[in-house]
């Protein structure tokens, strides 16, 4: 599909913490950096999955393409799915792999017909998101955004404080986020980084601020996860 290339735009859903986003591509190549996020989005006319990355994900799309999406804070998008975040790492899959083809016809149908999509999106995900996040993984993406997690022991004195051992924590992470608690804090302290660099802040007082050993540290994990150092990916 071809038509006049709208920037990206995004704005709150309903679902708590989950964002509605449009974009029409420029065309070429386009790079998206982990967040702990999932996704589903109607490209053109289909329904994708996009699921929790550990590393840049990069693909390139024609000039024109048309997408309206909803991002689910991290936890929340397996819930819905019904399906384990972790069989979903690093990939894209059509919503009818992963759904009936009734149930997915039917959401199709119901958010293609409307004029605004990603509100279409928005109310069905709404109304079909019968339970939120569970509990266990607000509590650790609490500990994760307030920096407990942050050092050797942050993850046994968690499971300590949730009642699991080390590897149940870790198995239920798998589920919710697509991977392990210390993987979850490592891309979102990098995306707080980023978005503290992008104000303009120096590199070493970002790494500072946000819980790194160093300058060099904050740039050998920023390349790790996307590929680029800070300053490339940054300009």
């Amino acid at each position: 599909m071809t038509g006049t290339v709208e920037p990206y735009r995004e704005r709150p859903a309903r679902v708590p913490g989950a964002d509605l986003w449009t974009r029409t591509a420029a065309g070429g190549e386009y790079r998206i950096l982990p967040d702990g996020c999932m996704d589903l989005l109607l490209m053109d006319d289909d329904l994708v999955v996009a699921g929790p990355d550990s590393r840049a994900w990069t693909g390139s799309a024609p000039r024109g393409t048309r997408y309206a999406g909803i991002r689910f804070p991290p936890g929340t998008a397996p819930v819905f799915l019904g399906v384990p975040a972790r069989e979903l790492l690093n990939q894209r899959v059509p919503l009818a792999d992963l759904w009936s083809p009734t149930k997915t016809r039917r959401l199709l149908d119901t958010v293609r017909a409307a004029p605004d999509q990603a509100a279409a999106l928005d109310l069905e995900v709404a109304r079909l998101l019968e339970e939120p996040a569970d509990k266990l993984s607000a509590q650790v993406l609490r500990s994760v955004r307030g920096g407990l997690l942050r050092g050797s022991a942050g993850v046994s004195r968690l499971a300590r404080t949730i009642g699991l051992s080390e590897r149940q924590l870790h198995r239920r992470c798998l589920d919710a986020f697509g991977y392990g608690p210390k993987m979850l804090d490592r891309v979102l302290w990098m995306n707080v980084a980023l978005d503290h660099a992008r104000t303009g802040l120096p590199l070493a007082d970002v790494a500072v601020r946000t819980g790194y050993a160093d300058q060099a540290h904050l740039t050998r994990d920023v390349k790790a996860l996307t590929g680029l150092p800070p300053t490339i990916l940054l300009a």
